[in-house]
């Protein structure tokens, strides 16, 4: 279970290959560009526990950076390339991040970091380069193609936010020191979804997220190939899948959208017999969104329900969702319990939060707090959800994180928009949450009562949401705003968001999220 076996076996074997670009990478290729990183890694000082930071776009050397890093024992955190400077600036420092890699696609961002991350020791740079940042390729090719002389397992550390809206790292940690010791994801891949070394893994999703990161490196353990899209376009998909006979995909509810959406010629057009496993995850999928794909694609539509956290699993087969529609599926990692406010187990049927015991430890980096917070009195842990089993164990989800706005399967947590938007001079209160978007999910919706209401209308709109856009990434700002001369408050000063957000959901049946 580790590329370095495949390099070993079947070193022509292309591991991975950018879509776009058409560039492949072969194992034995990837096995000596992750032993180079490994290398370098221990050049600038860095030992197993210690931290580095990717920014990269989906780029054809982002995964010899993460087995490298993962082959010298070293933490790695892969960083959203739509952050901003001061967003990104702020997971390098919480981290301790001590080496950085970017890319020269990203290089004004790159040099706002240079001066605001004094901490970083060693910064990287692909394609190019700017005052402050070496040239990762000719770094590189000064060091052995040979492992390391103390190879021990390293680990991924992913931001997850929670609604205090700063994001906080989560560690896991890794269950042995052997580099190719086999992982949680990885055994369920392979026995609940067919992975294998025949696999042909098409991921048109950002790999900085969770989901396609692990799985496109799951791919790469068991000797596969991953087909990475730089971006996703709906015909695009379809061809690749015809063209590289592809037998496995994992996708959000918002490709699943713009798929269906495709005229039905454009949809008739490709050959998807090679298609065994699509996958579903990171948001909830409209009933009749599922329905329709079922219907295009047969009974390969597979949905679970997970986080980054690692904590816990459920799954769902086409067959068992059609007897279960909404349902996202029973426990296969951890034990799935629904508790009351006291930690009490609820029965079936009643709603409660969602927890899993006997999960996958897991710690939020620098917040013993809130990793505190995400455990109850018996030790059981949640993602914070709420929800509900029936009589055979499907979860059923009834609510997301409080608060948190999912659009096209990224979690936006509303928090930090509402601390800024409160900053500005015009603004007396505010509230932001997520309102539907028959695209997306949700589009992020700012309500504001302004200090003098004569002053609420369009101008003043495009002003708060320009406002945002100057320091938050577009896609965590108010698309809309709209005006209140009171915003609903408990006399505690709670802000009542629940009473907001309903205005909005009003109608739209199943899908509303209700939110506690």
């Amino acid at each position: 279970m580790h590329p370095s076996i495949h390099a070993r076996a079947t070193p022509d074997k292309i591991a991975y290959r950018m879509a776009g670009s058409g560039e492949c990478v072969t194992y034995r290729q990837l096995d000596e560009a992750s032993n180079r990183f490994a290398h370098l890694l221990r050049a600038h000082g860095l030992a197993p526990g210690d931290h580095i930071a990717l920014m990269l776009e989906n780029h054809p050397r982002f995964f010899e950076l993460c087995w490298g890093a993962q082959r010298a024992g070293i933490v790695y955190t892969p960083i959203s390339s739509r952050l901003t400077a001061a967003e990104a600036g702020y997971i390098l420092e919480d981290s301790g991040a001590k080496l950085f890699v970017t890319s020269y696609a990203l290089r004004d961002v790159a040099a706002e970091l240079r001066a605001s991350t004094p901490g970083v020791g060693a910064r990287l740079m692909v394609d190019g380069g700017i005052d402050g940042y070496d040239s990762l390729e000719r770094t590189l090719d000064r060091f052995p193609t040979r492992p390391v002389a103390d190879e021990t397992a390293g680990s991924e550390m992913l931001y997850s936010s929670g609604t205090t809206g700063r994001p906080k790292g989560v560690l896991r940690g890794v269950s042995s020191p052997a580099i190719d010791a086999p992982t949680p994801i990885a055994e369920l891949c392979s026995r609940l979804f067919g992975f294998d070394e025949h696999a042909a893994y098409l991921s048109p999703a950002p790999l900085y997220h969770a989901a396609p990161l692990s799985f496109c490196m799951t791919v790469m353990r068991l000797g596969g190939t991953a087909i990475v899209m730089e971006r996703f376009d709906a015909a695009e998909f379809l061809r690749l899948v015809q063209v590289h006979g592809v037998t496995h995909t994992q996708l959000v509810p918002t490709m699943l959208v713009r798929l269906l959406r495709l005229p039905p010629e454009e949809r008739a057009r490709y050959d998807l017999s090679s298609l065994k496993w699509a996958i579903h995850a990171a948001a909830p999928c409209p009933i009749p969104v599922k329905e329709q794909m079922l219907d295009w694609w047969g009974p390969i539509v597979w949905e679970y329900y997970a986080g980054t956290e690692g904590a816990g699993m459920t799954v769902v087969d086409p067959a068992s969702w059609l007897a279960h529609k909404g349902s996202v599926g029973r426990a296969v990692l951890g034990r799935l319990k629904i508790c009351g406010p006291d930690a009490e187990e609820l029965p079936p049927g009643e709603v409660g939060g969602v927890y899993f015991a006997d999960g996958r430890p897991f710690a939020y980096h620098n917040d013993p707090q809130k990793t505190a917070g995400a455990h109850n009195a018996k030790g059981w842990a949640t993602l914070g959800d709420i929800g509900y089993v029936d009589e055979e164990g499907y979860l059923y989800l009834t609510d997301r994180k409080a608060y948190t706005i999912i659009s096209g399967g990224i979690n936006i947590y509303p928090q930090e928009c509402e601390n800024l938007l409160a900053m500005h001079p015009s603004v007396h209160d505010v509230a932001v949450f997520g309102v539907p978007n028959d695209e997306f999910g949700e589009e992020v919706k700012a309500v504001v009562q302004p200090h003098d209401m004569r002053d609420a209308g369009p101008a003043l709109e495009a002003e708060l949401i320009a406002f945002c856009r100057q320091q938050l990434s577009p896609i965590k700002c108010p698309r809309s705003i709209d005006f209140e001369t009171q915003l609903p408050r408990e006399p505690t000063g709670k802000l009542q968001k629940r009473l907001l957000r309903e205005r909005y959901w009003a109608g739209r049946g199943g899908n509303t999220p209700r939110r506690t």
